[in-house]
């Protein structure tokens, strides 16, 4: 009798050991993608405002509908962005302006979350002067 109580208790702390394990796997894996939604998110509010700044009137501080005006430089100005470094960061991540050009502008966001040593990375791109905004979600190597 007291073989077989023995053994029920190493299998009652195998299983709750196994169900911890799951549990965490679980959680990891919907913080991973959470922080994707969330870089997504971020990167498509930061498109959304280049559009403004494009649309906006020189006057009122904007780009007044000149692709010349859509310098990296201003455009990060305008997005509170680091005018020098292109870049900016909250709780999801980082995000960095990588190209400024007349005919678009790209927002790259990189989570904080990471993954396999991965973490989540959305490259949305602002097609200038319709304003049609676009991303498209990946993943990159930890740095």
């Amino acid at each position: 009798m007291g073989t077989q109580q023995i053994l029920l208790i190493v299998l009652s702390v195998i299983i709750v050991g196994v169900a911890i394990a799951v549990g965490i796997s679980m959680f990891n894996s919907q913080s991973y993608n959470s922080n994707k939604t969330a870089i997504a998110s971020d990167a498509q509010s930061f498109a959304t405002q280049a559009v403004q700044y494009y649309k906006t009137p020189e006057s009122q501080g904007g780009a007044g509908g000149k692709a010349a005006n859509m310098t990296q430089t201003k455009v990060s100005a305008f997005l509170s962005f680091d005018p020098t470094t292109f870049k900016t960061s909250n709780e999801n991540g980082g995000y960095t302006i990588t190209a400024t050009d007349s005919v678009h502008v790209e927002i790259t966001g990189v989570g904080t979350a990471k993954k396999s040593n991965k973490n989540p990375q959305v490259i949305t791109t602002v097609a200038l002067p319709e304003g049609t905004v676009t991303a498209a979600a990946s993943d990159v190597a930890a740095p």
